[in-house]
């Protein structure tokens, strides 16, 4: 018995310390750089910038479309691609670049349409997704909204 035990505790020691091989020689320096500038571009991350965050339509009469245009850059060191934009509305709709990468340093623009609904003060948000480290923008519209044919529509006054 005590003889079986030795035997297995050698074999066991044995085939342990046997296996045991120096892991640095087992490196791939070439492996190393890609993975080094894998590590490196992953840290890279492109950046939205917009020449205005809202745009303000003035007094309008009730169910006049508008129009305008939110220019933006990428300014970061990746391209940049909007996923989604969304208005906080039915009554507004974004059209954008979906899924279609802006390098960095080039610029696109986002036509929102706004169809004049409402009344009185308005005011609209669209939620720009992207792949930014922020991962969302918020734009605003706003229009004063006179009712349709009013006699002298009131117009507002800025303070």
């Amino acid at each position: 018995m005590k003889r079986t035990v030795l035997t297995l505790s050698l074999v066991s020691a044995l085939a342990l310390f046997s296996c045991k091989e120096k892991a640095s020689t087992k490196i791939n320096a070439e492996n190393v750089e890609v993975a080094a500038e894998r590590d490196t571009a992953a840290k890279s991350l492109p950046v939205i910038s917009f020449d205005k965050s809202e745009h303000d339509f003035g007094a309008i009469e009730q169910g006049t479309p508008q129009e305008t245009i939110f220019t933006f850059t990428n300014t970061g060191d990746a391209p940049l691609i909007i996923t989604d934009a969304k208005s906080s509305c039915g009554c507004t709709v974004p059209e954008f670049p979906k899924n279609t990468p802006i390098a960095p340093g080039e610029t696109g623009q986002m036509l929102v349409k706004f169809n004049g609904s409402g009344q009185n003060q308005v005011t609209k948000t669209i939620t720009v997704t992207a792949n930014t480290a922020k991962g969302s923008e918020i734009l605003r519209i706003q229009a004063f909204v006179n009712p349709k044919g009013a006699p002298g529509a009131a117009i507002p006054l800025k303070k």
